[in-house]
Parts: C-alpha cells; sequence; structure tokens
C-alpha cells in the first residue's frame, strides 16, 4: 500500500497538537499507549549504532540516500587516489635541523658567555655583556649516550628557562660527537606528559560513551592517519592544497561519522549536510582571501618554504587549514539537528516536512550560537600571541585589523561562522524532506521491537 506524505486525513488539524493522546496505535491493551508513545524518543536517541529503532530507514529511504551519497564517496575515494604522490617520498628539509638526541641537565649556572676553554680575565664582568647559562647534560640517546656535555646558552627574552634535572632535547649536527661545538640544546622533552593526558582523555571518552566512546577514539585516530598519511604528502608533493584538504576531510566526515553514529540514515543526512557547509566555506574563504589579497604568508608558512627549498600555495594552505578546521564543530551541529529531526517525526508522525522543518530550525538556533561562540573563541586563542605583537605595534585599529595575520584569522573566523549557521537551515531541510519519506508503518514498527527485549 503507497502511503500518502501525511497518513490519514480522519483526523482534524488540531489533533496534531496532541500527538500523546492516540490511542488507535494499542487499542488491544490500555495500558500500554502512555509507555509505547515515551519510549521512541529515548530509545532513538543513541545517534545510531546499527542495531534496534536507531536507524528507522525504509527501503525506500535508503534507496534515495545511496543516490546521493555514492557518487559523493566515490568522488572521495578516487580524488585521494589522484592525489597521493605513488612511489614518491617526501621532500627533504633544505635548512638542517639536526638529529633529536634526549639528556638530562644536571646543573645549570648563569654566568659570562664564555666558549670552551675561554678564561674570565678580572673578577667584575661586563656590565652591558649579557649573562649566559651554562647547562652540564648527560645524553640519554644518540652518539654518544651516557658521556657528559657542557653547553653555553645566550639568556634572552625568548630563552626557555632551563634548569638542573631538566629532561632535555638537543640537536646533533653530525659532528664529532665528542664536540660540544656538534650538538645545540632545543627544547624540553615532553612525552610523558603528553601521553598521561591522552589516557587520561581516552579513559573519560571511555567511562562515559562507552563503545560509542570507543568508536569515537578509533575514528579520531583514523583521522589523524588520513591527515598524516594522505594530507600531508600530497600537500608537500606539490598537489593543490585546497583540493587535497577537501579530498581529506571528505575521507575523515565519512569515517568519522558512521564509526561513530553508526551506518543509519540520520548519520547519512548529517553527512550530506556537512558536505554542504564545506562547501560553501570553502567558497567563502576562497572569494573573500582573494577579496582580501591574503597571501597566506605567516611566520610558519614562510619557516616551511624555506624548509622545502621552493615555493607552495600559501594561500591554498591557508584554505585547506580553514576547510579542516571547521570539520569539528560541523560534524557536531549536522548529528544534532539530524537526530533532533528525526525524533520529532518519530514522536509525532504525522507532522509534515514543513512541519518538521520549522520545529527542527527552532532547536537549531539555540545550538548555533554556541557552536559559533567556540569556532570564534578557538581562533581568537590560536591567535592570540599575534593579537598581543599587533597591539603593541603602535598602529591604529583599521590598520590592525588590516594586517596579513590578523585579516587571515577573521576570513577563517568568519567563513567558518557562516558555514555553520548554514549548516543548520541546510541540515534541518534535508533532514525533514527524508524523514518525512519514511511510511508511518515503518516509524511506529521500529518502536515496538525495543519493548519486547
Amino acid at each position: 500500500m503507497r502511503l500518502p506524505r501525511r497518513p490519514g486525513d480522519t483526523p482534524p488539524p488540531g489533533a496534531r497538537r496532541r500527538p500523546p493522546a492516540r490511542p488507535a496505535q494499542s487499542e488491544k491493551d490500555t495500558q500500554d499507549p502512555a509507555p509505547a508513545k515515551e519510549t521512541p524518543p529515548h530509545t532513538g536517541h543513541g545517534h545510531g549504532h546499527g542495531h534496534g529503532p536507531a536507524a528507522p530507514a525504509s527501503q525506500r529511504v535508503r534507496k534515495l540516500l545511496i543516490w546521493l551519497l555514492a557518487p559523493l564517496a566515490l568522488a572521495t575515494v578516487v580524488g585521494m587516489i589522484v592525489l597521493y604522490p605513488w612511489g614518491s617520498s617526501l621532500p627533504k628539509s633544505a635548512v638542517p635541523q639536526g638529529t633529536p638526541v634526549q639528556a638530562a641537565i644536571t646543573t645549570a649556572t648563569s654566568g659570562p658567555c664564555l666558549q670552551p676553554g675561554q678564561v674570565q680575565v678580572g673578577s667584575q664582568p661586563d656590565p652591558d655583556a649579557k649573562p649566559c647559562l651554562t647547562v652540564d647534560l648527560r645524553m640519554s640517546d644518540g652518539p654518544a649516550a651516557g658521556k657528559p656535555v657542557r653547553l653555553t646558552v645566550p639568556i634572552e627574552p625568548s630563552t626557555p628557562r632551563f634548569t638542573a634535572n631538566d629532561k632535555v632535547v638537543l640537536a646533533y649536527n653530525g659532528g664529532n660527537p665528542l664536540d660540544p661545538q656538534s650538538f645545540t640544546l632545543v627544547d624540553f622533552q615532553r612525552g610523558t606528559p603528553l601521553v598521561l593526558l591522552a589516557a587520561l582523555f581516552a579513559v573519560a571518552v571511555l567511562v562515559l560513551g562507552r563503545w560509542q566512546g570507543l568508536a569515537a577514539l578509533v575514528a579520531l585516530v583514523l583521522s589523524f592517519v588520513v591527515i598524516v598519511l594522505f594530507v600531508l604528502p600530497a600537500i608537500l608533493a606539490g598537489e593543490n592544497p585546497l583540493v587535497v584538504a577537501i579530498a581529506g576531510a571528505g575521507a575523515i566526515m565519512f569515517l568519522a561519522l558512521y564509526l561513530t553514529h553508526g551506518l543509519s540514515a540520520r548519520t547519512s543526512v548529517a553527512v550530506l549536510g556537512t558536505l554542504a557547509s564545506l562547501a560553501l566555506i570553502g567558497i567563502l574563504s576562497a572569494i573573500f582571501s582573494a577579496a582580501a589579497s591574503l597571501t597566506g604568508l605567516d611566520d610558519s608558512t614562510t619557516t616551511l618554504i624555506a624548509s622545502l627549498g621552493h615555493g607552495i600555495d600559501a594561500r591554498g594552505l591557508l584554505l585547506a587549514g580553514i576547510v579542516i578546521g571547521a570539520l569539528g564543530v560541523l560534524d557536531d551541529v549536522t548529528i544534532t539537528q539530524t537526530s533532533a529531526v528525526w525524533e520529532l517525526r518519530r514522536a509525532n508522525p504525522s507532522l509534515s516536512w514543513r512541519e518538521l522543518y520549522s520545529s527542527g530550525l527552532r532547536i537549531g538556533r539555540d545550538h548555533v550560537g554556541s557552536a559559533v561562540n567556540t569556532l570564534v573563541m578557538a581562533y581568537a586563542g590560536a591567535a592570540l600571541p599575534v593579537m598581543l605583537y599587533s597591539a603593541i605595534s603602535g598602529v591604529g585599529l583599521g590598520a590592525l585589523l588590516g594586517s596579513e595575520d590578523i585579516a587571515a584569522e577573521i576570513i577563517r573566523t568568519l567563513a567558518g561562522s557562516v558555514g555553520i549557521v548554514a549548516a543548520v537551515p541546510v541540515t534541518t531541510v534535508l533532514a525533514a524532506l527524508i524523514a518525512a519519506r519514511e511510511p508511518v508503518e515503518h516509524l511506529i514498527s521500529t518502536t515496538s521491537p525495543a519493548e519486547s527485549h
């Protein structure tokens, strides 16, 4: 039997306002109506795990989603295959960086800057001379593991404050391992606290999310795999950074959403909404970065170009960062909207797609404000040193906002925010149109099995 979009014309228009009082679904048992009506919203809130009522998709809806998503998934796979630098290795840095060597500081004293073998003449140092930090270290690995070495480090405002018992990293330039001139004190060792924090994060996710938390962690790992094994090599090989970022973001989106929220209709709609919003962010970023004459040549990009020894599409690299940076917030917005629409549809199957859209949009308005604020604060926090430097430069506000670094962050923030705002109505209308195509019998049938378990 082919069902119309709005099942049944018998109830008067006002009856839509009282969906919980519909006894027609369980007239055989007078004690079932209230639990049967309250159960679906709770059992369907799992964001899709591939079982039970979390994926209320009929064959008609599944076919529609396959026709919509299959070309996009195929384009993502083909793009990754074409863009990947098959058979070529990563380029080497044209600027020698040295081999990392771990060491521990045994003593650290401040005093005049003396070279090895040099002695100070007189008891009073030059008051205009800058002091230096002399550190004695013992290397724990590298070509001179277990050997002591003494290094002198000029004390500048930007120099880290090294003290005794600090675990540090040295850069070995390949010379005589017994010569202190072959080593440079670079940084602190941070492996242990980072591993502990990552373990704490994983435990927190697993305790709260359980199996879905485990799926989220796996999706997170796979996202980094895509970035490290595809995005970085393809960009370093000379491919267009924006095209590479779009292909990589598509792969991350498919992996993260389906692994975390399950292979369901609502997840598929969230994928469509995320793709549409990402496309909008990419278009807006490209248009306004060109209009603002952004070059993308910040300090990090300049260092990268110097290390590569050849040019790179700096503006494309800026756009690639915008696309990938907005992906995480978009996932949250689109999943929330599709889940809300699906629960509204299952709670009241008589709602039309326009009514579903209106109700879902009201929910989205509450969510979009916090999502935009999250993105703005994240970018503002990352750009805080740049803003502080610009604030003390003595230029006016207009020149400050128009500088390369600040203008890039403004476009990054506003383009991402427009995409997030647009994700709410776009995802909501897609979810409403597709959820409204679910037959009523299928919606009802997916609520009853949960009560029999």
